[in-house]
């Protein structure tokens, strides 16, 4: 279904070239996202993805959606073979199976989006503004929670650097997401349309980066309070040293020692289980932080396994928590990692299947909605373990009442790949959508500063021990994301695609 009068056509009538081209695009894309953060690269991407799926038919564009998703996730997640093979000790096949296995999935979606796409422009021009930005933007919503949800590679993520963060604030990253493709959608209508339409087509290329640029001028926050003092200590201990039982007393001996040195710090925050334990062992030590905490007027908050038996059962969470010489609180992990922290398999196959990857036992998931950390008597803490972060909505309960939002990791399981600075960018979109202020602590890195804006404002490195010491400053209010979460956006997308339908359906 080639537009008439193009200079340009995808290669239908060639499906290997097709498909390679697809692939190769993908690859490319993953160059948009942290490390190398070439954002306007995803936007240039995109662009011959889209003229490709705007000028096929509905059953090509599926399978050209299809090699470039994979080879998008292909470049994007390698390192999942890392955590798996490297640390998890799973066979390099099992490995290279879970890997091209999500892989697949994930170009699923991609291959979903683009039979809509090509569905429902009907080739054309202006049909491609509406239907490309809400179809991509609701497959990749869709992705982020469906079946536990994997948000990694989400558009408006490689958009943090760039003038379209400013839409963050407003409608989130899916927002970020829709104002990025239409702007490639826009440049695809533009060439293809003629007269009028291509001038309102040629509008649109710039304005979501001229909204983006006057919404980062508006503060929807404002200060709460005299800042903060904060140390984050990260002791650099490898993956696969962390849980040998020689090094429970150095780590605990690093970790109370340089928070000891910090005595001055309002907040110190340790990483994800930075106490390699469970908090029935480590009663003790656990009493005897809370008393430095009190002697130095401060919140220690770190990562620990906290275990309970209810009705019989016995329970262990991942868990963070916070002393200050107080009764200890606690927030406890509530989207968990299949494969990692619980393996979704029935209990006599792990009896079967006799290997060090597999957990025996699984982690339980905290409640979905927990009371908020707080320091001092007023300034309550959005806590993320992990790559909780990544999933956005699932945070705002504690919005807007927490001041500065906290997350610890352990990043370690991937190691020296691309998986820490993707992470590390996750995180900053949350602190531009809610204006806050995140205080970043992991096991091996990428600990970081973070200010509302979402900028960096410091960071350690990686695999070395790090003590960082900062002024942050805690915020109230609210923005329209914290308010609304992802509904406009994602409504928006259900109301543009069914009006292409039923446009489709009555042949308007």
């Amino acid at each position: 279904m080639a537009s008439k009068g193009s200079l340009v056509q995808w290669p239908v009538d060639r499906p290997l070239l097709g498909r390679g081209l697809a692939f190769a695009l993908g690859l490319v894309f993953t160059a948009g996202f942290a490390p190398l953060g070439l954002s306007l690269l995803v936007i240039v991407v995109l662009i011959p993805l889209l003229y490709g799926l705007h000028t096929t038919s509905p059953r090509d564009a599926a399978g050209y959606g299809f090699w470039f998703g994979a080879g998008a996730f292909l470049s994007g997640t390698y390192w999942i073979y890392i955590s798996v093979a490297g640390f998890g000790g799973a066979p390099w096949f099992v490995a290279v199976f879970l890997v091209l296995f999500l892989v697949s999935v994930m170009a699923a979606y991609l291959s979903i989006t683009a039979w809509l796409i090509a569905r429902l422009s009907r080739g054309e021009p202006l049909s491609l503004l509406i239907v490309a930005p809400s179809a991509w933007v609701l497959i990749e919503w869709l992705r982020g929670w469906l079946f536990t949800g994997f948000p990694w590679l989400a558009i408006g993520y490689a958009q943090s650097d760039s003038v379209l963060a400013g839409w963050a604030p407003v409608a989130g990253v899916y927002g970020v997401s829709f104002a990025a493709l239409l702007s490639a959608a826009a440049v695809v209508a533009a060439f293809l349309a003629s007269g009028r339409q291509r001038l309102v087509a040629g509008a649109l290329v710039v304005l979501p980066f001229l909204g983006g640029a006057l919404l980062e001028r508006v503060d929807w926050t404002e200060p709460y309070g005299p800042p903060l003092t904060a140390t984050v200590i990260q002791a650099g201990i490898p993956q696969d040293q962390k849980w040998q039982p020689d090094m429970l007393e150095p780590t605990l001996r690093f970790y109370r020692g340089e928070t000891l040195k910090a005595a001055g710090s309002d907040i110190v925050l340790w990483p994800e289980v930075a106490v390699p334990s469970v908090d029935d062992y480590m009663t003790s030590f656990i009493d005897r932080l809370g008393q430095d905490a009190r002697s130095a007027g401060q919140s220690i908050v770190f990562g620990i396994l906290e275990r309970e038996e209810v009705r019989g059962e016995t329970r262990t969470y991942n868990a963070l928590f916070l002393a200050d010489g107080g009764p200890v609180q606690r927030y406890r992990k509530q989207h968990l990692v299949p494969y990692g922290e619980y393996f979704p398999v029935p209990g006599f196959l792990r009896q079967r299947f006799d290997m060090k990857f597999i957990p025996r036992t699984d982690l339980s998931p905290g409640g979905r909605e927990q009371p908020l950390l707080v320091h001092g008597t007023d300034t309550p803490l959005a806590a993320a373990i992990c790559y909780e972060d990544a999933y956005g909505s699932e945070q705002l309960y504690a919005l807007p009442e927490a001041k500065l939002l906290i997350n610890v990791s352990n990043d370690a399981w991937f190691g020296d790949s691309i998986a820490p600075m993707q992470h590390l960018q996750i995180a900053r979109m949350r602190s531009i959508e809610a204006e806050r202020a995140t205080i970043r602590a992991t096991s091996t890195g990428i600990s970081a500063f973070i200010d509302a804006g979402g900028k960096v404002v410091e960071q350690g490195p990686q695999f070395e021990p790090v003590i960082m010491t900062r002024e942050v400053q805690p915020r109230t209010g609210a923005t329209p994301y914290v308010r609304f979460g992802n509904t406009p956006v994602i409504v928006l997308c259900v109301a543009l695609l069914a009006a292409a339908w039923v446009r489709i359906r009555t042949g308007l």
